[in-house]
């Protein structure tokens, strides 16, 4: 990784961002303000880009994100204020070195599995092939992402995160929240975003037809 940061790695990183952002916003992931996403831009000491907090995600402006330290503290003269959930950007990039990217949205599908799984604290899925897209390939495999509480004060929330998120699985589940999902560039961290929304719709889609099919089966 990066030590320092230029004025070229910076802009490299919001245009970067700009092209996430936008095609995410084209699937309705941002709903209202919501979502946030970085990139890591050095390690010693540990600097990001990040979305700026209350903007329209549908819209490319001068001021859609700032630099952060480690603490989620702006580095720079700036009237911006960082996503009010960027200590949890924090928490992935210092408990996972390779991660250079961090995207978080909310969808019906992941706020759905997060509720319906919140019991055991994970959803599981075993066999299904976009599995591949998390970078797991062998047969038959399975992975578990964990869900923590949604708790209001971002430190805790945070903190919980730190405790389960591991370099194995990507991702992690807030309940009735969102996800996080990150890679070690922002073109992984898309692939696994996206290969996790598909599982937590097919999870869903699943349930349904099991649930329209298991009344016909027993009046036969």
């Amino acid at each position: 990784m990066m030590t320092t940061t230029t004025l070229e790695q910076r802009t490299d990183a919001f245009r970067r961002l700009d092209e996430a952002k936008l095609n995410f916003a084209k699937r309705d992931w941002f709903p209202g303000t919501s979502g946030n996403l970085s990139i890591r831009l050095s390690d010693q000491p540990l600097r990001f880009a990040v979305t700026a907090s209350g903007k329209d995600k549908t819209k490319l402006t001068a001021e859609d994100y700032l630099i952060v330290d480690g603490d989620a503290v702006p580095v720079e003269p700036t009237s911006l204020k960082p996503s009010a959930e960027t200590l949890i950007h924090a928490v992935v990039y210092k408990r996972i070195p390779e991660a250079g990217a961090c995207f978080h949205v909310h969808t019906l599908g992941n706020n759905l599995i997060s509720e319906l799984y919140f019991g055991h604290r994970a959803f599981s899925i075993q066999g299904q092939e976009l599995i591949k897209g998390l970078g797991i390939w062998e047969e038959n495999a399975s992975i578990t992402v964990p869900i923590v509480e949604n708790y209001a004060d971002i430190p805790k929330l945070a903190a919980a995160i730190d405790k389960v998120i591991t370099a194995e699985v990507p991702g992690v589940l807030i309940r009735n929240h969102g996800i996080y999902a990150w890679g070690k560039n922002d073109f992984e961290a898309k692939r696994h975003l996206e290969s996790f929304e598909f599982l937590f719709e097919y999870q869903l889609r699943l349930l349904q037809l099991r649930s329209a099919v298991a009344p016909a089966q027993a009046s036969v």
